[in-house]
């Protein structure tokens, strides 16, 4: 085959997609593909080519030489491969070629519940010093972490958290999707040896990981930027259940073009930035943020001290209620009892008095999407029946 001349200079985007679906149909070379599509566009359309250009067409397609813009094309590879056109071509019109890159300082909150002794064991620990700025009483220390920088929170309660924080330049939002979902693992995994080694019993584990990115560079604009950051506060939306993420990057790719071109919704996403100084999204999955005014927009402490104070309380009340939900009635100390809870619920669902509008709106929108509050109302009513409470 020879190379097209007006793809000389311009650097190919394969469709990848294409490729990775004929292979699953068992059509190893092109020319048995050909044979096939050939018979399918014989049986489903008008005016079908021959079996070499069918061939031709095929190879230059997949290469990337040519988009798949032909009407015909788009629906004989549908109908070859049971796929619908945003899988397996996104939006043709969208220019990819962007020099710039997503720039964003990942933020990842790692919850364990290690008990309110081992909570007092570690606080105790000289490298643990009290935290500054933060919304319910809680001791620092620094860990370390092979990758980016990373501290250990422990609130008196029982509840550590490992906030590891991780600089990223990436194309696009299809390379954060992947590269979160393989982090994931690993990350709850380390986190596990690390809190063990630390002295927590052998049947500890972290519970769970949640992100909120702080945006530093995007190469979008205008509505696109608006959509790119929709898709970012729930960046799993470009994956598929049942394709390892290691092989799935392609074709997040072509459904992150797509949804760029068309916009994203979420019924549950909720908006908290100001025109004109900030964008903000939150939804169940994390956190967006968007500083568009730097001076004027909230700082980046500000999203992490409320993240780490949400995600400290939901752990706690999410360990009480796993209690629950295994028949047993939770057993605590009566200063982090049903008062202490409904305290903090005061302190961190109502407003202070020297609060932004932009403050309130970010912890709004965080409470709103993660359901803390009906979490911790059922705390509050099970200990306060329960004879620990």
């Amino acid at each position: 085959m020879s190379t097209d001349r007006a793809t000389a200079g311009r650097q190919l985007q394969p469709n990848l997609v294409l490729t990775t679906k004929r292979e699953a149909r068992g059509w190893t070379s092109r020319r048995r593909a050909a044979r096939e599509l050939h018979r399918i566009w014989q049986a489903n359309l008008p005016g079908c080519p021959d079996i070499e250009s069918l061939e031709k067409a095929l190879y230059r397609h997949e290469t990337g030489r040519v988009q798949v813009r032909d009407d015909a094309y788009r629906k004989l590879y549908c109908l070859a491969y049971d796929a619908t056109p945003q899988e397996l071509f996104g939006s043709v019109e969208t220019d990819t070629g962007s020099a710039s890159r997503l720039v964003v300082t990942s933020h990842k909150f790692i919850p364990v519940f290690v008990g309110v002794e081992r909570a007092a064991h570690l606080r105790e620990r000289p490298d643990f010093m009290p935290g500054v700025e933060h919304w319910l009483d809680c001791r620092v220390a620094p860990v370390d972490v092979i990758n980016g920088k990373c501290d250990l929170h422990v609130w008196p309660f029982g509840v550590a958290i490992f906030h590891l924080v991780e600089e990223l330049a990436l194309p696009n939002v299809a390379a954060l999707s992947v590269w979160r979902v393989q982090s994931y693992k690993d990350n709850m995994a380390w986190a596990t040896r690390r809190i063990r080694d630390l002295g927590a019993s052998e049947s500890t584990e972290a519970a769970y990981v949640l992100s909120s990115y702080w945006v530093n560079e995007a190469p979008w604009e205008g509505d696109t930027l608006d959509t790119a950051l929709r898709i970012l506060a729930i960046p799993k939306v470009l994956l598929e259940r049942d394709i390892e993420p290691a092989h799935s990057l392609h074709r997040a790719e072509l459904v992150e073009r797509s949804l760029l071109a068309e916009g994203f919704e979420h019924p549950d996403m909720i908006p908290f930035g100001i025109k004109g100084i900030s964008m903000g999204y939150a939804s169940w999955s994390g956190v967006v943020y968007y500083p568009i005014a730097e001076q004027r927009s909230l700082a980046e402490d500000d999203l992490v001290h409320c993240e780490l104070a949400v995600q400290s309380l939901w752990a706690y009340s999410d360990h009480l209620n796993r209690m629950i939900e295994r028949g047993s009635d939770p057993v605590v100390p009566d200063e982090y009892g049903w008062r202490f809870v409904r305290g903090a619920r005061s302190r961190i669902t109502n407003a202070r008095p020297r609060e932004t509008e932009q403050h309130r709106s970010m912890r709004n929108a965080i409470l709103a999407t993660c359901d803390l509050e009906s979490n911790l109302a059922q705390a509050i009513e099970t200990l306060r029946d329960s004879a620990g409470g």
